[in-house]
């Protein structure tokens, strides 16, 4: 049997011979494509990805998600810190950036904090994030930094059937879901979710839900407001019973190659509580 480094030579010369006999500009074409990938294929790639976002995303906002992993000794002086950053941030007119919220992870990944921003479009996060890096912002961003072991983020994008919730105060606790799915099955996570959010709509309100475009790819989050882990439980429950939602479980956990599950308390400057 031969290497499959020689087969694979031999597979390639073929190709090339037979290109070549096709013409000159058919054997670039043909070899181009083997070894570099055509720019037509490129291109209809590019236009894809790009009406693949459209189709379901809003389109309107990006978010950026900030996770946050600090140090167990230093979690008060870093609350005070990314209470000076976020608050300031958001208070800023300037800017134009919106706070969605900030919460601890208190199951799950602990001494974990999230914190997500909302920008008007890329446009609107290059200007922002610009700004901040010249002003007394920069500053307080780089104070946090002392009290953290590790820090992430991601620029998401809601999908289009649902927006994330305006600021409120509820109270309870917030579950932050995150999916990391098989790469090429986003549209088709989403197209099995939306058709089964309805039965979870019957008995709770969704906070909000996203898709990353920047920073770890293939992933979706979604939030959830419970007035605690019982009404969370009981909630679930009476999911299972709504026709549709077993169906959507099975489909969407088939598309996931990781699931996490994250129960957060709000921080006392987040808009959503």
């Amino acid at each position: 049997m031969l290497p499959r480094t020689l087969v694979a030579r031999a597979s390639t010369a073929l190709l090339a011979q037979s290109a070549r006999a096709a013409g000159p500009a058919r054997s670039y074409s043909v070899v181009q494509s083997i070894l570099h990938g055509s720019p037509e294929a490129k291109k209809e790639g590019d236009i894809e990805i790009q009406q693949h976002s459209k189709l379901i995303g809003r389109g309107k906002y990006v978010h950026s998600f900030h996770f946050h992993h600090v140090k167990p000794d230093s979690l008060e002086q870093y609350k005070k810190a990314a209470e000076k950053f976020y608050a300031g941030v958001a208070a800023d007119p300037s800017l134009s950036v919106k706070l969605t919220g900030s919460w601890e992870t208190v199951l799950g990944d602990l001494d974990t904090f999230v914190h997500i921003l909302e920008y008007e479009n890329y446009r609107g996060y290059d200007r922002s994030t610009r700004l901040i890096r010249h002003s007394e912002h920069n500053k307080s961003y780089n104070a946090m930094l002392p009290y953290l072991n590790k820090r992430s983020s991601q620029l998401c994008q809601e999908f289009a059937f649902w927006a994330s919730s305006p600021p409120h105060v509820q109270g309870g606790i917030f579950e932050l879901r995150s999916y990391t799915l098989k790469p090429g099955t986003l549209l088709e996570w989403e197209s099995a979710w939306r058709k089964g959010i309805e039965a979870r709509r019957k008995f709770i309100t969704p906070v909000g839900a996203w898709f990353s475009q920047v920073g770890r790819l293939h992933q979706v989050h979604h939030i959830w407001q419970h007035p605690s882990l019982e009404a969370r439980k009981e909630t679930r429950e009476k999911a299972w019973q709504v026709d549709g939602w077993n169906d959507t479980v099975h489909k969407t956990s088939g598309l996931a190659n990781h699931m996490d599950a994250s129960i957060m308390v709000p921080l006392p400057f987040s808009p959503l509580k």
